[in-house]
C-alpha cells in the first residue's frame, strides 16, 4: 500500500489523527481559525462537536479540544478535506485545492479503511463528492467505507443544526 497523497510542501494546519481499524473518520472542510491557533480540532468555544460526540454516545466522556488524540481510544479518527488552509468553510479556496484535497482524502481512506467516513459539514461532503447532497448516508463508498454527511457543529451554522442526524449516524455506527 502507498502513502497518502501529499499535494505540496505547505505544512498541514492540523495533523491527521488516523490509524488502521478505526470505526469512524470525521472530516471537516478545514481547521477553523480558533482550531488553527489552538492547534486542536474543533476548538472554538461555541462549536458543538465535542458535546455531540458525548451526547450520541460515540465517546463515553465529554472530551475537550486539546484531548483530540484521545479519540483514537474510541476508534475515531480526524482529518480535514483541506489540510493547508484554515478559516470558515466559505473562506477556503477550494477551486485551487479541490483535486489535490479530494485525492489526498481518498488515498487516506483507502489506506486506513475505516468503517465510516463522516463529513462534519455539508460543504465538506459536497466538496468531496462533487455537487449538492442531503444530510445522511451517501450512495458512494471508498472500498467498504460508508460515507455520511453530518450537519456542521460550528456555531456559525446554528441555523442548520440537526442533532438528530448525528444521533442516526451514531446508531448506524453501533449497529
Amino acid at each position: 500500500m502507498g502513502e497518502p497523497v501529499k499535494p505540496s510542501d505547505v505544512p498541514d494546519i492540523l495533523q491527521d489523527v488516523l490509524e488502521d481499524s478505526l470505526d469512524i473518520v470525521l472530516c471537516g472542510m478545514a481547521a477553523g481559525t480558533a482550531s488553527a491557533m489552538a492547534k486542536a480540532y474543533y476548538a472554538h468555544k461555541q462549536n458543538k462537536f465535542w458535546t455531540i460526540l458525548h451526547e450520541t454516545g460515540l465517546t463515553p466522556a465529554l472530551l475537550r479540544p486539546h484531548q483530540y488524540r484521545d479519540l483514537l481510544r474510541h476508534r475515531i479518527g480526524l482529518t480535514d478535506l483541506v489540510k493547508t488552509h484554515s478559516g470558515m468553510d466559505h473562506q477556503i479556496p477550494l477551486s485551487k485545492l479541490r483535486l489535490d484535497a479530494r485525492s489526498r482524502l481518498h488515498s487516506s481512506i483507502a489506506l486506513y479503511r475505516p468503517k465510516f467516513l463522516a463529513f462534519t459539514s455539508k460543504a465538506a461532503g459536497q466538496g468531496f463528492l462533487g455537487g449538492k447532497r442531503a444530510y445522511g448516508e451517501q450512495t458512494e463508498r471508498i472500498a467498504d467505507t460508508r460515507i455520511w454527511i453530518l450537519p456542521s457543529t460550528s456555531g456559525a451554522a446554528n441555523g442548520s443544526w440537526r442533532p438528530e442526524v448525528w444521533h442516526a449516524f451514531a446508531d448506524e455506527v453501533r449497529a
